[in-house]
């Protein structure tokens, strides 16, 4: 039987640091307001000149040395991103050329902030239906584009950055199961409602979030979720080393652990630093974890998203 396992991590962050006491020079905000509500200290942010295909391809390039593979390798490029660098062609395709990769199949997901879990089960599909054989899956976001920087509900907790990760067949379970959600009816709580017709904006070309109910809704479904995957491999929540859930703030993240009944001394937090990076949270969170030595070989991981849509999934991965 073929499997897929993650073979190698890599991640990105822009050198440019901004503070809350930065944001608290520009718009009605505090240090102590932004920490108690969402735990975020800084957030990186993109130059102008960069977009998610630049981020996405430092992030890979250092996949790509973890993983001891050259981009030749690659049979498959998925990238999850919610900001790509244009409408089209996808920032997969984008990335393809400047690894100078040719042939292989290209393309973006968009899941948003669950966009790294769906495109890492979608990826552990595809190879073991046999068609594919290494992946590259990144998640990379400039989220900065797309945030009201007078809005500090929603300016305050947004960051730019990009994860990636090799995942190639094997003959051993590193991907041990996968689910997936959505639920349109929820579009409304968590959206950016604009688009372009005729060369001009209709609609709003900034974030906006109903933030109790987005807390609410996801604390349940990923507690849901995580316990569905872990049921897939008659697991418990006892058998899980460390927890990655989608870096969005730490009360969401600390209430899932606990509603888990997940120590949090192994919940892997990097909000704090990188702020929400939409669907890079994750894959960075990953391989910040993996390079600190926390995350070792044979421990499982759960990785978590939850975001607009709604969209929400988990994976269950033994590295």
């Amino acid at each position: 039987m073929i499997w897929s396992r993650i073979i190698g991590t890599g991640s990105y962050l822009p050198p440019k640091i901004v503070t809350n006491d930065d944001l608290a020079g520009q718009m009605d905000t505090t240090d102590e307001w932004i920490r108690t509500r969402t735990g975020i200290r800084q957030r990186h942010i993109a130059e102008p000149s960069q977009a998610s295909s630049d981020l996405g391809l430092e992030a890979s390039r250092a996949a790509l040395a973890a993983a001891r593979v050259v981009p030749q390798e690659i049979d498959l490029i998925i990238v999850a991103t919610a900001t790509p660098d244009y409408i089209f062609p996808s920032t997969a395709c984008i990335m393809q050329a400047k690894l100078g990769i040719k042939g292989c199949a290209a393309f973006d997901i968009q899941a948003v902030c669950s966009g790294f879990v769906y495109a890492l089960a979608i990826a552990d599909k595809m190879i073991r239906s046999g068609q594919h054989r290494c992946a590259l899956i990144v998640g990379a976001e400039v989220y900065s584009r797309i945030l009201d920087w007078k809005d500090r509900g929603t300016a305050v907790l947004f960051g730019d950055g990009a994860g990636a990760v090799i995942l190639r067949a094997d003959s051993k379970p590193g991907i041990m199961a996968s689910a997936l959600h959505a639920d349109g009816s929820y579009v409304d709580i968590l959206s950016v409602p604009g688009n372009v017709c005729g060369g001009k904006i209709v609609g709003s070309p900034f974030l906006q979030m109903d933030g109790q109910a987005v807390f609410k809704f996801a604390v349940k479904v990923l507690d849901e979720v995580a316990r569905e995957t872990l049921a897939m491999c008659a697991l418990t929540p006892a058998d899980v080393d460390w927890l990655i859930p989608h870096q969005a703030n730490v009360r969401i993240l600390e209430a899932t652990a606990r509603k888990l009944g997940i120590e949090l001394s192994k919940l892997i937090v990097t909000v704090d630093r990188h702020g929400n990076t939409s669907a890079a949270s994750v894959p960075l969170a990953l391989d910040l974890a993996i390079r600190d030595g926390r995350i070792k070989p044979g421990h499982k991981v759960m990785l978590q998203g939850v975001g607009g849509g709604f969209t929400w999934g988990a994976s269950l991965v033994e590295m």
